[in-house]
């Protein structure tokens, strides 16, 4: 039995009683969400754009792909290219699907789906009311060492440059 405990504007956080594999019942807390796509903008074949962004809860500015969640019914490629336009002000010509990450299963359901674009051309930058957002055209090889050396921790990001990296044949060693 599944009872609402929260519902915020992009979150709904439930409790729910469930049957784990051999029988056993538990009482689980977990967080509902639509689920995102994020983007890697390739400016040529060796920069990307990243963007540096304000976040409150990672209690600062972090480097980050851009990304954000789903609307309802909205398909992954729909959102990637509206969030590359609204966070950017590039539009992409094509797209590349790069998978899909599961980011914390262990209490959310929450999917990203990963993209690389490329053929970029200028469209309309529309920052939500809670983005503080800087773009920062960088060679793909400083963003791996970004990643190696952690200075870019944010998961969906890293992973996302390590997979248009490998599929262009650029990852760079640790």
């Amino acid at each position: 039995m599944e009872r609402k405990v929260q519902r915020g504007v992009m979150l709904e956080m439930i409790s729910e009683e469930v049957e784990l594999p051999g029988g056993r019942r538990a009482q689980l807390d977990l967080i509902r969400h639509p689920g995102a796509a994020a983007v890697v903008p390739f400016l040529s074949d060796d920069e990307i754009l990243l963007i540096r962004q304000y976040r409150y809860a990672a209690g600062g500015e972090i480097y980050e792909v851009p990304a954000g969640k789903l609307e309802p019914g909205e398909a992954p490629e729909i959102c990637a290219r509206r969030e590359l336009e609204e966070e950017t002000g590039f539009r992409a010509e094509r797209l590349e699907g790069l998978g899909e990450i599961l980011t914390t299963p262990g209490f959310t359901d929450e999917r990203i789906h990963l993209f690389a674009a490329e053929g970029l051309s200028p469209g309309q930058q529309n920052l939500d009311d809670d983005e503080v957002i800087e773009l920062v055209p960088m060679a793909l090889s400083e963003a791996l060492k970004m990643v190696w050396t952690g200075a870019l921790p944010d998961a969906k990001s890293a992973l996302a440059i390590l997979q248009a990296a490998q599929r262009r044949g650029r990852l760079g060693e640790p």
